[in-house]
């Protein structure tokens, strides 16, 4: 059993938990991440690993209510326990000494992206950080990636915080007054990974994209996480989660994202009768 030792709200749906963990703590590196299952009989949810502290044998990870799973995890407290943790998972992040690294981060993006971030400047890399959200109460992690960064711009889509605009509006101004990226990592909602992708193949740097939002069993064993990389089918939870994302099919990514929206939101609707609570914001469905 695993015991959450810490639970914070970020932010609108947004939680923080801190669980006991200490086999996974000592063994996760940068970009991995675990499954975890509230009851015995219930659904595995993939989270990548936010931080780790070996000293406390500690995890944290950040999820959002999106679904029936999530709404019930947000519904535990401090000192509960769950009896799955498994991993760390997944092929973890190359960190290496490459020069100028661009740390890309939208919403709940942002959680993955600072230990990669973390890693990255540990190295010996310069990291320019870019975070955005459509609004400020969406923005999480801020201190944290400004400590981890040499240089950190925020962005809202309503201006409510840092620049108005999009992370692609940055990424073209900086490159426009003469500064240089060796490399791009984005972590975040896929329409605006495809964006940054496209943004950073025009203007031919290199970019790695995590692909964690796709993922379901964890294993392989599912494929609903298979996407298309380049001439090639990966899936995205044992060949990945990251991927040059110069060749990922957002498309198809998108679209099947998207096959079983009026099953979650049906499932999600069925648990509020049962349960009589719901989340802050607008239902837009998921069955986590």
């Amino acid at each position: 059993m695993y015991q959450i030792l810490h639970k914070e709200k970020l932010g609108p749906d947004i939680y923080m938990y801190r669980f006991r963990a200490p086999d996974v703590a000592r063994n996760r590196k940068p970009g991995q991440f675990v499954i975890v299952r509230i009851a015995e009989n219930g659904e595995r949810i993939p989270i990548t690993i936010t931080d780790v502290d070996t000293d406390e044998g500690s995890i944290t990870l950040i999820v959002q209510a999106v679904g029936k799973t999530t709404l019930q995890m947000a519904q535990m407290k401090e000192g509960d326990f769950i009896p799955t943790i498994t991993g760390p998972l997944g092929e973890p992040t190359r960190i290496e000494k490459v020069g100028r690294v661009l740390c890309v981060g939208g919403g709940i993006g942002i959680a993955p992206l600072f230990p990669v971030a973390e890693g990255m400047k540990d190295i010996g890399n310069h990291v320019t950080s870019i975070l955005g959200a459509r609004s400020s109460n969406l923005l999480i992690l801020i201190e944290r990636m400004r400590e981890v960064s040499h240089e950190l711009i925020v962005t809202t889509d309503d201006g409510t915080e840092g620049e108005k605009g999009l992370v692609t509006d940055v990424i073209r101004e900086l490159v426009g007054k003469g500064k240089v990226y060796d490399l791009c990592i984005a972590m975040g909602p896929p329409i605006m990974m495809k964006f940054v992708c496209v943004l950073t193949k025009e203007l031919n740097i290199p970019t790695i994209v995590s692909l964690n939002p796709i993922m379901v069993d964890g294993t392989g064993m599912c494929g609903c996480c298979r996407v298309t990389v380049g001439d090639e089918i990966k899936f995205a939870c044992v060949d990945g989660p990251e991927f040059d994302g110069h060749k990922v099919d957002f498309d198809e990514l998108m679209a099947r994202l998207a096959i079983y929206k009026a099953e979650e939101k049906e499932a999600l609707e069925y648990y509020y009768s049962k349960a009589g609570c719901r989340l802050d914001s607008t239902l837009e469905g998921g069955s986590r």
